[in-house]
């Protein structure tokens, strides 16, 4: 096994960068699936829908990217071609009418249960590649990425409704500001001066 000092030495700057290095990981660890799994079998997004599909049935859009991390975009178009396929069935959601909810097909529950011991096979490739003492700490780290990969959309709703908390009472502090500036610069009103009353003559 390279240590990372050497690693570093050896491709520069690469050799540290957690991005680089995960990109890699990545195209090694789907380089695996698609050998267990064939050029036939499922893709691994195709997988992932259909494990989601499987575990709660009528599964709408937005839960369907919250429990796979595919982007909305890329799901959308990736259950349409499911359906087409005969792998998914669209239906109404029961909880929202405006909303198309999926569930898993008789096809696709038989290709879901025929991919998962290709995908076990390969995700026991990619641990082999590991010493055992430092998988279940890997797996770990990898749960704690994806964790946080979940939370970011809700954090940045978040901090973007901090945000705009702050501009608006930014926004008012400042009226207030020029309204108080321009009070001071308005002329003081001369004081009244009282006339003596006339004295009556006795």
């Amino acid at each position: 096994m390279v240590k990372a000092g050497k690693l570093a030495k050896r491709v520069g700057p690469l050799g540290t960068s957690p991005s680089h290095l995960m990109h890699r990981a990545l195209q090694l660890a789907l380089d695996i699936y698609s050998e267990e799994t064939g050029p036939e079998g499922l893709t691994q997004r195709q997988f992932a829908v259909l494990e989601a599909t499987s575990i709660k049935t009528g599964l709408t859009q937005t839960e369907l990217v919250r429990m796979t991390g595919i982007d909305r975009s890329t799901l959308a178009d990736l259950v349409t071609r499911m359906t087409a396929k005969g792998l998914l069935e669209r239906e109404r959601s029961t909880l929202d009418a405006r909303a198309k909810a999926v569930r898993l097909s008789t096809e696709g529950a038989a290709r879901l249960e025929a991919a998962r011991p290709l995908v076990e096979a390969a995700d026991k490739r990619i641990m082999a590649l590991l010493p055992k003492g430092q998988r279940e700490t890997f797996l770990a780290q990898l749960a704690e990425l994806a964790a946080a990969a979940d939370a970011a959309p809700d954090a940045a709703k978040a901090e973007a409704k901090a945000a705009k908390k702050a501009l608006k009472q930014a926004d008012k502090e400042a009226k207030k500001a020029e309204k108080a500036a321009r009070k001071a610069d308005r002329p003081a009103k001369p004081a009244k001066i009282k006339k003596p009353k006339a004295v009556e003559a006795a």
